[in-house]
């Protein structure tokens, strides 16, 4: 908690309060229509803080029709879910339509056929045919194993039916990927104490106990042999939400995964589709006092904060040494906190208690206006959204205030335990994406560079100038195997420059990449003068004769406004022109975050024309603006840019295209 602030925002509702305003609005016939309001209103009443009020919520949210929601809400994702598994898996569908909704998504939901998962998701004509559906969730439990074992057994009879389950998990990721494609959620299998204490000698129980912990640890290395699979660990989970089940709905209703178990299971699976459709934070914006140390620092000066030598105060440090675990993973790190800006400065420097230092954060918002103004201020110095931010603070009422000035920033709302800040912060999972990329733990230098970048764009006479001093590269092609994974995570994260909202899995980029449907997927890497910004850009085409079509381009928010993707386009283009194609066509698709692009294609040289032809594979089914551009006029690279591009295995930096396709050609 800073110091005292003038006007304290009111402090948050309960939980309860949102149950009533949604049960209000069902009784009304107006819960579709103000689905786009339900975010912030769960923020605001901290639903997720009260299981019992979550489940409420998600029972009224099922009730929601998906369809209706995408007609009223065009930038509120609506995400097709299956899931299917070893027993009854229903009751997952009401916290998973909750936790959706906390992340201002929407839920449509189709169950299997009860215990059938391998017949849903591997036989023709199965219960998902021809779905696509973006997530796939099989809940398995250890029935899957038991189910295998004779009426009497030892350990080696559940070694073979682990390893006949592995073998069969297999088949079903692989019969998933080529049938209905998407992101495939699998889970590790608790082990009921009931099996195990069938076993009477104790060497058989730890027997057991190691054999089921490989078989475990096979599962969790699936994602390392197939593309497009996550498993969720239900150990740690299970840890903080058992009991794992009721052994009376377990017995009589085939329930065998808890309630609490389902809820968290749940949560777990809103991160992941958080983060698939571009919904992952990039940046912590923390509180100092009370939050980073404990004590006052306007008030009891340097010598009266602390964050080591007592165990209050090593909370506090415990605190700080898991901002820099996440910082080295690629989250950026910002303060915002009511106190003197050298005061602050000072204390990073050289506090001895200080684990964290000036140098890890982005950028330093002290001072004594309002925090969203600062956070305001922070996105813009980070060029992010305000979106991507999560604001913990212990302080009730700039919480408050937060939610309220500005709804789409995550709130983490802290309190007068230390101990309970890494709990509290990482609860909700809001840095958790499918896997870490290099390029992720160099963000935070990368962040460091652009502050460079700025001081040479505030010391140069025009934006021309700037550019000409940047002296940006482009190197534009096919990307390595190695790169899927940054690709997917491009795809996936990008908002603003995202043409027709399209999103793709690793599984999908490699596919893409291999040339499937007569796809081409080409990727940009960039570098300036300050150092390289990495892979920051992808193009996805099909060409059908004399027809390419651009299904899609991606271009990283931190390198827009450098002509980067005005280049890349030069280069297909060119392309296109040299090798007899007649025309190129695009399409542009609005989402909520991309209306700033919406004249890329026309600045091109591209014409708006009626739709035509089938709609693209994975693309949204509301419509978007066709173009075409009949390549009688190419447009250029931009002269600041030197760009070499490597299309269909050829080096086309110029040598054999339009002398206006590249600036470096002599």
């Amino acid at each position: 908690m800073d110091a005292p602030i003038p006007a304290p925002a009111p402090a948050s509702a309960p939980a309860s309060g949102a149950v009533e305003r949604l049960r209000l609005l069902r009784d009304e016939g107006q819960l579709e229509e103000s689905y786009d309001t339900v975010p912030a209103l769960l923020a605001r009443h901290e639903v997720a803080d009260d299981p019992a009020a979550l489940r409420r919520v998600g029972r009224l949210l099922s009730g929601a029709d998906p369809d209706r929601v995408a007609a009223r809400h065009p930038g509120v994702p609506v995400l097709t879910v299956a899931v299917t598994g070893q027993s009854t898996v229903a009751p997952v569908l009401d916290p998973l339509a909750a936790e959706l909704a906390r992340h201002g998504m929407a839920l449509r939901a189709v169950l299997g056929d009860h215990g059938a998962f391998v017949t849903d998701l591997t036989a023709p004509g199965g219960r998902f045919e021809g779905l696509r559906p973006a997530l796939t969730l099989c809940l398995l439990d250890a029935e899957s194993v038991f189910e295998r074992v004779p009426g009497t057994w030892c350990p080696d009879d559940v070694a073979r039916a682990c390893g006949e389950v592995l073998e069969l998990l297999r088949t079903v990721v692989a019969g998933h990927r080529a049938r209905l494609g998407g992101t495939l959620v699998l889970n590790t299998l608790p082990l009921p104490a009931g099996w195990s204490r069938r076993l009477v000698d104790l060497r058989s129980r730890a027997r057991l106990g190691v054999l089921w912990r490989e078989f475990n640890a096979a599962l969790l290395r699936l994602p390392e042999e197939s593309d497009g699979v996550v498993v969720i660990d239900l150990d740690p989970l299970l840890a903080e939400d058992g009991p794992l089940c009721d052994a009376r709905l377990a017995h009589h209703a085939g329930a065998r995964l808890g309630a609490g178990l389902l809820a968290a299971y749940a949560r777990e699976v809103g991160h992941l589709a958080r983060s698939l459709s571009g919904r992952t934070r990039k940046c912590l914006v923390l509180d100092l006092d009370h939050t980073l140390w404990d004590g006052v620092l306007a008030e009891d000066g340097p010598d009266g904060i602390a964050a080591a030598g007592t165990s209050r105060a090593e909370a506090f440090g415990a605190f700080q040494g898991l901002a820099l675990q996440l910082r080295a993973q690629g989250v950026l790190l910002a303060v915002s906190s009511r106190n003197d800006p050298e005061d602050v400065r000072r204390v990073l420097r050289g506090h001895p208690d200080m684990r964290v230092s000036e140098d890890d954060f982005v950028h330093i918002a002290a001072g004594w206006g309002p925090k969203d103004e600062a956070l305001r201020e922070i996105a813009a110095r980070a060029g992010i959204g305000t979106d991507a931010l999560v604001f913990a603070d212990d302080s009730p009422a700039e919480c408050a205030l937060i939610r309220a000035a500005l709804p789409e920033v995550a709130v983490v709302r802290l309190d007068d335990e230390p101990a309970l800040h890494a709990e509290r912060l990482l609860g909700d999972g809001w840095f958790t994406q499918p896997g870490l990329t290099e390029e992720d733990r160099e963000r935070p230098g990368r962040y460091r560079a652009e502050a460079r970048r700025e001081r040479l764009r505030s010391d140069a006479g025009s934006a021309e100038e700037y550019l000409a001093d940047l002296a940006t590269t482009v190197d534009f092609g096919p990307p390595l195997p190695y790169e899927y994974a940054r690709t997917a995570q491009l795809t996936q994260r990008t908002n603003r420059f995202n043409l027709t909202g399209i999103r793709l899995t690793e599984a999908e980029v490699a596919a893409a990449a291999g040339g499937a449907r007569g796809e081409r997927l080409l990727v940009a890497r960039t570098a300036d003068r300050f150092g390289a910004h990495g892979l920051v850009g992808a193009v996805l085409t099909r060409r059908t004769g004399p027809v390419t079509e651009v299904v899609n381009v991606w271009l990283s928010c931190r390198v827009l406004a450098r002509g980067i993707e005005q280049a890349c386009l030069a280069a297909l283009l060119a392309e296109a022109c040299a090798t007899g194609c007649r025309e190129v066509r695009a399409r542009f698709t609005e989402t909520a975050k991309n209306v700033p692009a919406r004249s890329f294609y026309p600045e091109l040289g591209f014409t708006e024309t009626e739709p035509g032809g089938p709609r693209t594979p994975g693309a949204p089914a509301h419509g978007g603006t066709h173009y075409r551009h009949v390549l009688s006029a190419l447009p250029s690279v931009p002269p600041h840019i030197r760009m070499t591009a490597n299309l269909a295995g050829k080096n086309v930096n110029g040598s054999w295209l339009p002398r206006r396709f590249s600036p470096t050609a002599s």
